[in-house]
């Protein structure tokens, strides 16, 4: 068999997961005669009382459903057929002659937890690439194996919708307090634990109520009354965080509630029926889309040119290089972290251990990992330490002047093979290797903030950066967990570029006369996490400034002026949010359930507090095709190698609808020569800020688009 493998010791049967040239293990439609196949077998052995499931890949017990498989499946009603015949399956599973013991190491997620759920009892290692989760939700769907029925009888209501509806991942310890796990082990005591507990379980077996539910969960879902409350709360929550872009939180609480109020096996044909009815959505097709892309980008085009990379260098012990050296850490890699002088160093450290703290209270980390984690990360003042790093990361200030100034200081003390990243976001790479020693192995890694939970990295390279080095910083970011893009340099990059633009749209509209609330909100109906406006607060108006500054020059270059408008607030004193002084206000009372309120005298910087609202269709369509047409350009100039990295870039990190499938799914979907057309229009009534990339141009030409599919 190409996937199973079993084996028996003694009265045991151990069936080996192990899916024959895969990295990680999956499901498809080939694995249900295997596993029909495995239980038959064992049904007609008298000999054996107890089985084990166990993954022999080393970090993943299964990983979740093989979608590319599924995305073969064109016949209507047949993917809604192939959940059935799961179904039947796991069902089979779930009521099987002996016990089954999931034995899980590494990530069992989607269908993955759903086959351990059908097991009678689940042993998870406490080893930090074990993670459980129903992460179907990110993809438009949901769980389609049980999850939906047999989550909530395990770990409640609450916690089961709050895993679904979130597709957030669950750590060992986590999972052991919730139910959702029986029993944590090291990795090395697995295969052993596992059996023991196949014969335990032989010998007595367990009750069926293994859960001891809360005082809270008691009266939460003791009636049909309360549970019915808690769905109507579920759904608004659902309503308003999705703003009714995505349908798949729906239908999963309305799975939960079918099986919990008419019996399990409404629930799972609720589960077929709406399964298939969510992957033919064009939401799921663009969340699909976006985790193949994702996919493919964690694997290295250029593996065989990659240098080891065992000791790294940070400059700045800031927000931004606390980040960076943390996640660096976290993989197991050693960091020296510099700045000035020690006060900085410890208020840097301090925020690595807060940070690592924080997940250890959350039980996503041992007192043992987070403590090993934090011993890799030792500061210095001085440069001469550096001299063992086989990179060094910048993460100082966006001052071209210091940014060479490190750069030639780094290099006076660093080995021949040593590679020097700088963190900007807009600052030309070729600029700062302007007078480097070693210009081949200067490049940029451009991380977004906070670094521990923003999952973009953004990689430039200049002309004369050596391959080597550009495969060498793509491995760093991979293994550092990022989502990594490679992009050419000039001016903002990529990310910053495509941003920029539609900033100074949402200025341009306040400048109109328009009202901050209204564009932001409008915005954020659309499916971006903040609006615009609120967006120069977070980043900050002296960083917008600067780019507005950096990027300038080249928008001239095309007839288009940017707003001065930032630097105007910056002269003033305004900063965002980081100095309580921006486009809304941030002192303590000034918000209302969680509301900011807008701080009405930045109104005199954009023509007085008469305002009006602006036609919710006009904001969207200016920023929306603003900030696409600049992407085009992008693709147009080859700053971007593809469209796919665009669309990633877009979304990882700048916050683009993900249901929208990214700023070239998005044009694609309206339609090359819509876009055309709009942007002609714009032009003509606002100027040549509007006026349309040669490569919309030409797609629209021959009704093109920027996939083939």
């Amino acid at each position: 068999m190409p996937y199973l493998r079993l084996e028996k010791d003694n009265d045991v049967a151990v069936v080996w997961m192990d899916q024959e040239g895969e990295k990680v293990n999956k499901l498809g439609d080939y694995l249900l005669g295997e596993f029909t196949a495995v239980l038959d077998d064992l049904s007609q052995d008298n000999s054996i009382v107890g089985a084990v499931l166990i993954s022999g890949k080393p970090d993943t017990f299964i990983a979740g459903a093989d979608l590319e498989r599924v995305n073969e499946i064109t016949e209507p009603g047949a993917i809604q057929t192939l959940v059935k015949q799961g179904h039947a399956l796991f069902n089979r599973l779930e009521n099987f002659r002996i016990p089954v013991v999931a034995a899980i190491n590494g990530a069992a997620l989607g269908g993955g937890l759903e086959v351990a759920m059908a097991c009678h009892y689940r042993i998870a290692t406490d080893s930090p690439k074990t993670i459980l989760g129903q992460p179907e939700v990110q993809l438009g769907l949901l769980p389609g194996g049980g999850g939906t029925q047999r989550l909530p009888r395990l770990v409640g209501l609450q916690k089961s919708l709050d895993m679904m509806l979130t597709g957030k991942n669950i750590y060992p310890r986590q999972g052991k307090k919730m139910g959702l796990v029986d029993q944590v082990c090291s990795p090395y005591a697995l295969l052993d634990a596992a059996k023991q507990a196949a014969r335990d379980l032989a010998r007595k077996p367990r009750k069926e109520a293994k859960r001891k539910p809360s005082f809270f969960d008691k009266v939460l879902e003791g009636t049909a009354l309360t549970r019915k409350m808690a769905y109507k709360k579920a759904r608004e929550m659902a309503e308003k965080q999705t703003r009714g872009h995505y349908p798949a939180p729906m239908r999963i609480i309305d799975c939960v509630e079918a099986g919990l109020e008419d019996g399990i096996q409404a629930g799972l044909a609720a589960e077929a029926k709406y399964f298939e009815e969510l992957w033919r959505t064009p939401q799921s097709a663009q969340l699909r889309n976006i985790f193949f892309a994702m996919t493919a980008l964690k694997k290295n085009p250029n593996q065989d040119l990659v240098k080891p990379v065992d000791k790294i260098g940070v400059l700045g012990a800031g927000l931004m290089g606390a980040g960076i050296a943390q996640i660096s850490a976290s993989k197991g890699i050693d960091v020296l972290m510099k700045d000035l002088d020690f006060d900085a160093l410890g208020r840097g450290k301090k925020t690595i251990w807060g940070e690592l703290d924080r997940r250890f209270r959350k039980k996503a980390l041992s007192a043992f990992q987070r403590d090993s984690i934090f011993s890799r990360v030792d500061g210095v003042i001085e440069y001469a330490p550096l001299g063992k790093s086989d990179m060094v990361i910048e993460a100082v200030f966006e001052d071209l002047d210091l940014k060479r100034r490190v750069l030639a200081d780094t290099e006076a003390v660093t080995p021949d093979h040593c590679i020097f990243a700088s963190n900007t976001s807009s600052l030309p790479i070729k600029e700062i290797a302007k007078n480097a020693s070693r210009p081949t192995q200067v490049i940029g890694m451009h991380y977004f903030s906070p670094v521990p939970k923003m999952p973009l990295l953004e990689i430039i390279v200049t002309p004369k950066t050596a391959k080597w080095v550009v495969a060498t910083a793509v491995d760093v970011g991979i293994k550092q967990g990022k989502t990594v893009i490679v992009v050419k340099d000039g001016p903002g990059f990529y990310t910053t570029r495509v941003l920029a633009p539609m900033l100074n749209e949402a200025l341009l509209l306040l400048e109109e006369g328009g009202d901050i609330e209204n564009i932001d909100r409008v915005m954020r109906k659309l499916g971006w996490p903040v609006g615009p406006v609120t967006l120069i607060d977070e980043v900050g108006i002296d960083v917008g400034a600067h780019v507005t500054e950096v990027l300038s020059k080249m928008f001239a270059k095309r007839g288009v002026s940017s707003t001065d408008a930032m630097g105007r607030l910056l002269a003033e004193g305004y900063k965002g949010r980081k100095n309580g002084k921006g486009f809304y206000k941030y002192e303590k009372g000034s918000s209302e359930k969680g509301k900011k309120e807008v701080n009405t005298a930045v109104y005199e910087f954009f023509g007085g507090s008469t305002r009006k609202r602006h036609n919710a269709e006009e904001i969207r369509r200016r920023l929306m095709l603003v900030f696409c047409n600049e992407a085009a350009r992008c693709l147009e100039e080859k700053i971007l190698l593809s469209a796919r990295d665009g669309d990633i870039g877009a979304i990882m990190g700048l916050g683009f609808p993900p249901y929208l499938g990214g700023p070239f799914r998005y044009m694609d979907q309206l339609g090359t020569t819509v876009v055309l057309e709009a942007l002609e229009a714009l032009a003509v009534k606002h100027g040549p800020r509007f006026t349309p990339a040669k490569i919309i141009a030409e797609k629209a030409a021959d009704n093109g688009r920027f996939y083939d599919a």
